[in-house]
């Protein structure tokens, strides 16, 4: 902000001094300054003596006409440290005292709407957490607890194929990362923070709000050569300030059915507030893939479940008035596991998001229409959902699946299953919904409808044959880790009347792109599958 606004800038005092601090007042002819996002205490012979502070977290509280306190988030006294939080100022007289109050309020009103403004660029302005008004503390409280522990973060390491493409992402477009700034948003151990630097990144903020971020700090104290190149930085995104704007994001924002966890939202106001003109994410797309599949041994194992709550005499209690409620619980339930992709009935279908374009908003309601045709006359018991991101780095463009027959990733794949399966034709035309509703519980609830449409002669003047819809909690899934062995889905598939669709027919894009011309063209014809 600059003076030309009219608006006063320096206000002379009789003295200042930080409470709690062994400082004495201070002398000198003292002033106070306003600049830059900064009010600033000084005095006017004595330029070493200061106390700097962040107008925008600062408040002032009037102790007598000529006496306020101000207060803030963080004090920077001189060149020492502080764990003072507060400005004890005494005015000259009762009207520059007025005259500072209301000139503070213009200042830090203009500070929070324009931002802080940077070496390189401008912060975007929170002036309240997005993270906390939009989730609930409970939920918080529990993912930040999660992924604190090693245990977890062992996890995600141990999962190859993860970890190993975020390296050759990096380690392969080195000429994007040398003498870059990066920002690792939810930086976890830091093992990304780590490949950046490897790759040649000048310096890496690695931001984690949970307690890993001290675990982050032991690993770069532990590795000298990379110790004046990364800094560790624990805070959420959504409210931590920067010292400069990154010139790349790199994260692991993906959570299961690529959305879960709502992480994506804070990679999106990441960049927002980091990211310069024209920066790279990495990665820089992502797409949710939907497919239909008939697993009559799935759905028998969902349905039998519920048998529980059909006793009439369980010690004495008739339980089933609960059978249909417990019945439509266990349908409720995405079922988590790796399955086979033979089960698969017709190619996918896919929803891609830009996170480059992509608004924070757009996140909270996401639309999926469906449209296939079944390539054999079968049971249709659900739709089976992958995701894939995208690395578009400026020498190499990698992807990460995590597509059935691919190699199996800690997010495997996920089913959602229909309480009333459809019947359908070889040839016949499925179309539906997969809408998403985000929720406080870093979640969606996910609606799904699936129709099939008349089949035979007079079909182009019919309409919607069967309908089947569902109710799912992303957050509530069932972990169906132990699986049958492929004979058991041969047997259970045995009363079907067509062979079911051969891997080869599933169109399951390479994890390797070769050059942006063909990615363009691939996201181009993944996209036109939609009506």
């Amino acid at each position: 902000m600059e003076e030309s606004n009219n608006q006063q800038s320096e206000f002379p005092l009789l003295s200042f001094s930080a409470i709690s601090s062994s400082s004495s007042p201070s002398s000198s002819s003292p002033v106070a300054r306003f600049g830059s996002g900064e009010l600033r205490f000084e005095g006017a012979e004595d330029g070493d003596e200061f106390v700097g502070i962040d107008i925008r977290t600062a408040n002032v509280f009037v102790m007598s006409p000529v006496q306020a306190v101000c207060i803030a988030e963080g004090v920077e006294w001189g060149d020492e440290d502080s764990f003072s939080k507060g400005v004890l100022i005494q005015f000259r007289k009762e009207e520059e005292s007025r005259a500072f109050r209301a000139a503070f309020a213009l200042w830090k009103k203009e500070a929070i709407s324009q931002g802080v403004q940077l070496a390189n660029g401008s912060l975007s302005p929170v002036p309240k957490c997005k993270f906390d008004d939009k989730i609930e503390a409970s939920s918080a409280k529990m993912y930040f607890h999660y992924y604190g522990q090693l245990l977890h973060q062992q996890n995600m390491l141990q999962d190859y194929v993860r970890t190993g493409t975020y390296y050759a992402a990096l380690m392969e477009n080195r000429v994007d990362f040398f003498d870059r700034v990066v920002v690792d948003v939810g930086a976890g151990s830091g093992i990304l923070s780590f490949f950046a630097a490897q790759a040649g990144a000048k310096h890496v903020y690695a931001v984690e709000a949970s307690e890993m971020a001290e675990y982050a700090r032991v690993l770069v104290e532990g590795n000298p050569f990379f110790r004046e190149r990364i800094t560790v930085i624990k805070g959420k995104v959504e409210e931590v300030e920067l010292p400069e704007k990154a010139d790349i994001l790199i994260s692991e924002p993906m959570g299961t059915l690529l959305v879960n966890e709502r992480m994506l939202e804070s990679y999106v106001i990441a960049r927002d507030r980091f990211l310069v003109s024209n920066g790279k994410m990495f990665p820089g797309v992502g797409r949710i893939h939907v497919a239909p599949f008939s697993d009559e041994y799935l759905y028998v194992e969902l349905a039998n479940k519920a048998l529980f709550w059909q006793q009439q005499n369980y010690f004495g209690v008739d339980l089933t008035p609960l059978h249909g409620s417990a019945f439509q619980g266990y349908f409720s339930q995405p079922v988590v596991d790796a399955f086979d992709p033979r089960l698969l009935v017709a190619p996918a279908v896919c929803h891609v998001i830009d996170f480059n374009t992509v608004k924070e908003e757009q996140l909270y309601d996401i639309n999926i229409p469906l449209r296939f045709t079944s390539s054999v006359g079968t049971r249709i018991h659900g739709v089976a959902c992958w995701f894939d991101v995208l690395f578009n780095g400026s020498s190499v463009q990698r992807w990460l699946t995590t597509a059935p027959g691919a190699p199996t990733t800690h997010w495997y794949q996920l089913r959602c299953v229909l309480p009333q399966p459809i019947y359908v034709m070889s040839g016949q035309e499925i179309t539906g919904n997969l809408h998403m509703v985000a929720h406080n519980a870093q979640s969606y609830t996910v609606y799904l409808t699936l129709s099939a449409k008349m089949w035979g002669p007079g079909a182009e003047q019919g309409g919607i044959l069967q309908t089947s819809s569902g109710k799912l909690e992303l957050k509530e899934p069932y972990y169906r880790m132990s699986q049958p062995q492929a004979q058991a889905y041969a047997v259970a598939q045995e009363q079907q009347p067509h062979q079911l669709v051969q891997p080869q027919d599933i169109q399951i894009q390479s994890p390797d792109i070769d050059s942006s011309e063909l990615l363009q063209q691939q996201l181009e014809n993944a996209c036109s599958q939609l009506p």
